[in-house]
């Protein structure tokens, strides 16, 4: 009879272990599918942020740009005038150096911030950098060559602060 508790309680010891592996199973998945679907949230979170940090760089990028274009188009009429004065006659050649170092310090200014000059004259009409003014026929230049420049043009990176006033050949 003694064998027989002790073969029940062997039978009952294996049964229990049984169910309590059955039981475990559904909670180890369970864990396993919550881990999952916090790894994934987590890489859906970095993916945001990173996005995030580049569309606020961006962002912030063409902010500056604009700012920027903005006060240099506002300085345009004072570089045109330094540049009529250095051109200008005068007998001082001391004060025509002096307005040739006040434009090109000016200048150097400028193209620290990354504003450059638009070229033009010799080069084909751009319209995207270019304002026509007029045409003229002449068999010096090719066709949709620019003549003479009127007015500067300027730009920073891509964007154009001005376009160059022009007058274009043929």
């Amino acid at each position: 009879m003694e064998e027989n508790k002790d073969d029940e309680v062997l039978k009952n010891d294996a049964e229990n272990k049984k169910c309590e592996e059955q039981n475990e199973k559904p909670k180890e998945n369970e864990i396993k599918l919550e881990l999952e679907e916090t790894t994934d949230r987590l890489k859906r979170l970095m993916a945001e942020f990173d996005n995030f940090k580049k569309r606020s760089s961006k962002e912030r990028e063409q902010l500056y740009n604009s700012i920027l274009a903005d006060i240099v188009s506002s300085l345009l009429p004072v570089i045109d005038n330094l540049e009529k004065a250095s051109g200008a006659e005068t007998s001082d050649e001391a004060y025509k150096q002096g307005i040739e170092l006040v434009k090109k310090q000016f200048m150097d200014v400028l193209t620290s911030f990354g504003v450059e000059e638009i070229p033009s004259v010799g080069t084909t009409f751009d319209p995207e950098y270019h304002e026509a003014v007029s045409s003229v026929v002449d068999e010096n230049f090719g066709e949709k060559e620019i003549k003479e420049e009127y007015r500067k043009g300027y730009k920073v990176k891509d964007r154009v602060i001005r376009h160059s006033m022009v007058v274009v050949a043929n």
